[in-house]
């Protein structure tokens, strides 16, 4: 499957889906102590997982449910996509300009209510996110990785000051970073926000992932996922990081989430 089209924050128009069971789906949100989400099942068959979307600032689930190219691309990998949703469209992960609600448990309660209401558990939920929505994902994975089995992450990492290595669970899953060489809005060495906050640098970031999980950087290989070259180290506790830089800007694209899902194995 080859999609090509390049995603703006907002754009597209919302299929129309029915509602779960439980009157929750994509067009109704699934309430959670501390905020929602929403989701979608493939059209056919039973899921075989789910892709926990974490959307860009000023934003929201409903938003991302619009972005239907996203969407489709799980539903092709027989995967449920669900838009988790940010306070005041931004999210208050560590370092993060707002501090709205605690989020660690916030997404605890989301994972919670993914297996409580849907059957989903620690083998097939994976995370995903895009800019500020991708920053959340790796504080997920830092967080809560034991409770994951993978991350394709698009244009954001982690904030300064950057967590030590021992700040993060030591059973991360395998972790596809996808970041443009142009982007201005998230550059791959971080940029200030205001004067007192500062997205963090990518390299630092992924070296910080792949310490805890105990890669061995001497085993590092070059791969091509999705036409873009990668850095990847297969070589770690609980299976690889890839960091793949395409010469774009800030941006999610569809085929890209599809070729990295396929290096995951979904």
């Amino acid at each position: 499957m080859t999609f090509r089209k390049v995603l703006p924050i907002v754009a597209g128009l919302l299929a129309p889906a029915a509602a779960h069971a439980d009157d929750c789906g994509a067009n109704v949100p699934c309430s959670v102590e501390g905020g929602s989400y929403r989701i979608e099942m493939p059209v056919s068959g039973t899921p075989k997982g789910v892709l926990v979307f974490f959307h860009g600032y000023k934003s929201s689930a409903e938003l991302q449910m619009k972005h239907r190219a996203l969407v489709e691309v799980a539903h092709a990998h027989g995967l449920a996509f669900a838009a988790v949703d940010g306070l005041n469209g931004t999210w208050s992960h560590p370092n993060a300009p707002g501090q709205y609600r605690d989020e660690k448990r916030f997404v605890g309660h989301v994972l919670d209510d993914l297996g409580t209401r849907f059957g989903f558990d620690a083998k097939n939920t994976l995370v995903g996110g895009f800019s500020q929505g991708a920053s959340m994902a790796w504080y997920t994975l830092c967080q809560q990785g034991g409770r994951l089995a993978g991350a394709v992450t698009f244009s954001g990492v982690f904030w300064d000051p950057l967590p030590a290595p021992t700040d993060c669970v030591s059973d991360m899953p395998p972790v596809v970073q996808i970041h443009g060489s142009a982007d201005e809005t998230f550059p791959l060495s971080g940029r200030a926000i205001g004067s007192y906050f500062h997205q963090g640098d990518t390299f630092k970031s992924i070296a910080i992932i792949r310490q805890q999980k105990t890669c061995k950087p001497e085993t590092a290989i070059q791969r091509v996922i999705g036409g873009i070259p990668c850095d990847v180290t297969p070589d770690c506790n609980r299976g690889e990081v890839a960091l793949c830089i395409h010469d774009g800007g800030h941006q999610v694209r569809p085929d890209h989430l599809d070729a990295a899902l396929k290096d995951l194995g979904f």
